[in-house]
């Protein structure tokens, strides 16, 4: 008995000596499996269950690009439909619900029925269409419009899209309607000239296509273009502006020009006075950006080409908005132009920045 007793307390002394040398030599690998460290080396999406999306029209050219901006993600399931239900309405409604969140990539008209087909609280919808863009139950889905508009985005269900050339003009004029510097009532006009990816993939097959075609190209002729109703709401303006968009040989890219003689403005205010209320309104904004004041600031920053030209290109397959005031108080005259990317911040990387917030992620993932 004695001797059993002996024995069992020779066993745990060896065993008690093998972990103490364990500990011993490899503290380091004991610590490697310590819960912090186990947590640590899991990423998200191990840790937590991946938001879905799905793109309702990735087919098209803004869907394409949403989807190339979130391919690479960790932290989101893209769900897809196969080629031959794409018509299929059932299986379009099941994969609408079954979403965290769904972008519409869509004509007007489908934009409205698929929107329809949401039969729950949870799912957010982001739609690229001009199909709500004035509808008040709708948030516009520029975030920096107002220091409240980033806030409406986070708690929102249902997000609209702006358009590639309403970004610009709003980005420019609201700031300066709401500092009482350009009247409600001012008469503005807005000329603008776009990539031709901007009308989508007829225009892009045009272009691309060894068959002849105008180098540059001016519409909307018709005085009603689909943006107007979208840049007089959210500007605050009483009328809405003459608009003058354009095509070019470039695919992707804008310049968004709003002219103002100073006898428009409020009586004694300055370029300088301009820049510095858009200046404050962007100030700590992640994607918009105000550029040196004048032809002169411009210049020595480097950002004309050749130190004249101002390219629409500079900024292709990015989410950024650039702002500049060139201005002649001499003269009493001024231009103030918005440059972008009409697929990105104009379209798809607007869509992925109000994805992000309304799924409480960070606003810059992915872009």
């Amino acid at each position: 008995m004695l001797t059993g007793y002996i024995s069992t307390i020779m066993k745990s002394y060896a065993l008690s000596v093998i972990l103490a040398a364990i500990v011993a030599s490899s503290t380091s690998d004991v610590a490697a499996f310590s819960p912090t460290s186990i947590n640590s080396r899991l990423s998200s999406t191990q840790l937590y269950d991946k938001k879905k999306i799905f793109i309702d029209g990735e087919a098209g050219t803004t869907g394409l690009q949403v989807r190339d901006r979130l391919a690479e993600r960790d932290d989101l399931e893209i769900i897809s439909i196969a080629d031959e239900l794409r018509k299929d309405v059932n299986e379009r409604k099941r994969l609408i619900n079954e979403a965290d969140c769904v972008i519409l990539c869509l004509p007007d008209e489908a934009s409205k029925e698929a929107a329809s087909m949401v039969e729950n609280d949870n799912t957010v919808v982001i739609d690229a269409s001009t199909a709500f863009r004035i509808d008040d139950e709708w948030t516009y889905g520029f975030p920096e419009l107002s220091n409240s508009q980033k806030d409406a985005v986070k708690s929102s269900k249902r997000i609209s899209n702006p358009g590639c050339y309403p970004t610009g003009f709003i980005a420019l004029v609201k700031p300066l309607v709401d500092a009482g510097i350009i009247p409600e009532d001012a008469p503005l006009t807005v000329n603008a000239v776009s990539g031709y990816s901007g009308g989508g993939n007829a225009l892009i097959a045009i272009y691309e296509s060894d068959n002849d075609h105008e180098p540059w190209g001016a519409y909307g002729y018709s005085m009603n273009h689909k943006h107007l109703p979208e840049m007089a709401k959210y500007t605050g303006l009483k009328y809405q502006p003459i608009f003058q968009p354009a095509v070019a040989t470039f695919a992707q890219g804008m310049v968004v020009s709003v002219p103002l003689h100073y006898s428009l403005l409020k009586e004694g205010a300055t370029g300088k006075d301009v820049h510095d209320v858009l200046s404050k309104h962007y100030d700590g904004s992640t994607f918009v950006s105000i550029q040196p004041l004048g032809e002169s600031g411009a210049k020595d920053a480097g950002l004309l080409e050749r130190g004249a030209f101002l390219r629409p290109d500079t900024l292709a397959n990015t989410n950024n908005l650039e702002l500049f005031v060139f201005d002649n108080d001499d003269e009493g005259r001024m231009v103030l132009c918005a440059r972008l990317d009409n697929l990105g911040k104009g379209a798809s990387g607007a869509a992925v920045q109000n994805l992000n917030l309304s799924l409480g992620l960070d606003e810059a993932e992915g872009l």
